[in-house]
């Protein structure tokens, strides 16, 4: 698969007016609705599958296939880090006129992040072939444990990642609007808010250390994995807000993305015995995850969980939640 460079500056160019887009549309604190959360999902879920269609016609259908494939991990995935940031946000007690900004800033560290992850990971593949097993074995190890804990929830404020940021930033206790850094006699000092977006970043390097393996198993093209990556985490904060106050309806859904990472670790260590089509595997991980999903809202239709609100703030803006960040 050739990409002229113009392909990829056009694409990079079309991800950055996007996201600047998105920037003027929320420039304002405000609490974002299920139905605003909705309208941009779609608008998301639109440009993603758009994206496909150019791939389709401009490298064929396998290579489209290919991209959907990764585009449906990635996006599969990203659902996990939503548990992981209404915890953050939760345990932080962070308004939620400002997880917005927290989230935009976080999808451009991980598009950062993550072409390097992928640069990496394509480099490896191609001078040591042998890492694919390697990968496939990490997959299959992530896959165990992610059913053997599924029903924990950690907390971020006692995490090894919050006890190293407390080490290197010196921070305040208290929310100042959107702003990230406060001037406190005379030396610079993080707010919560910078905090929290630490650890965010934090998360995204861990599931890049899952989906990005993943998707190089789908595909070895960089192109095709850095866009079904990108495609798929610009749509990751208006998804958080559509569904962050319904993750206890998806009791099974670990266990999907378990069942997606085990068998994409699978078909890396059997990489030379057994081709899967690219139509197959799309199948069994699209099966895989509609699976857990309708378990999941049959065992959970009967009493549905109430929705995950961070804690009501003062009009002074001091949180009024005991869990106070230290």
């Amino acid at each position: 698969m050739s990409v002229p460079v113009w392909a990829w500056i056009a694409t990079l160019a079309a991800i950055l007016a996007v996201l600047a887009v998105d920037l003027r549309a929320h420039r304002h604190a405000h609490k974002v609705t299920v139905r605003e959360a909705l309208a941009w999902s779609a608008v998301w879920l639109v440009l993603g599958t758009a994206f496909g269609a150019v791939v389709w016609a401009a490298w064929g259908g396998q290579r489209a296939g290919e991209y959907f494939g990764g585009y449906l991990i990635e996006k599969s995935l990203a659902v996990d880090n939503i548990f992981v940031f209404t915890l953050i946000f939760t345990s932080f007690a962070v308004p939620q006129a400002y997880q917005h900004r927290v989230l935009f800033y976080g999808v451009l560290g991980a598009l950062v992040m993550r072409a390097g992850f992928i640069a990496g990971g394509v480099a490896l593949l191609d001078r040591f072939g042998w890492v694919l097993y390697i990968f496939g074995a990490f997959l299959l190890v992530t896959a165990v444990r992610m059913v053997r804990a599924r029903d924990r929830e950690p907390d971020p404020r006692t995490s090894r990642s919050m006890r190293l940021v407390r080490r290197v930033l010196p921070a305040v206790e208290d929310y100042h609007g959107q702003r990230f850094w406060i001037r406190r006699a005379g030396r610079l000092a993080a707010t919560p808010l910078l905090v929290v977006l630490v650890l965010i970043e934090i998360s995204d390097v861990i599931f890049a250390a899952d989906s990005i393996p993943a998707v190089l198993a789908i595909t070895g093209e960089p192109f095709l994995v850095f866009t079904s990556n990108a495609f798929a985490i610009l749509g990751l904060r208006s998804l958080y807000f559509l569904l962050a106050g319904l993750m206890d309806r998806f009791a099974y859904l670990k266990l999907g993305l378990a069942a997606v990472l085990g068998f994409v670790g699978l078909k890396m260590l059997l990489a030379d015995l057994i081709e899967i089509p690219i139509a197959a595997s799309l199948g069994i991980i699209a099966g895989c995850l509609a699976g857990a999903v309708i378990a999941s809202l049959r065992a959970t239709r009967a009493a549905p969980a109430a929705a995950v609100q961070p804690p009501v703030l003062a009009a002074s803006g001091q949180r009024s939640s005991p869990a106070r960040h230290r």
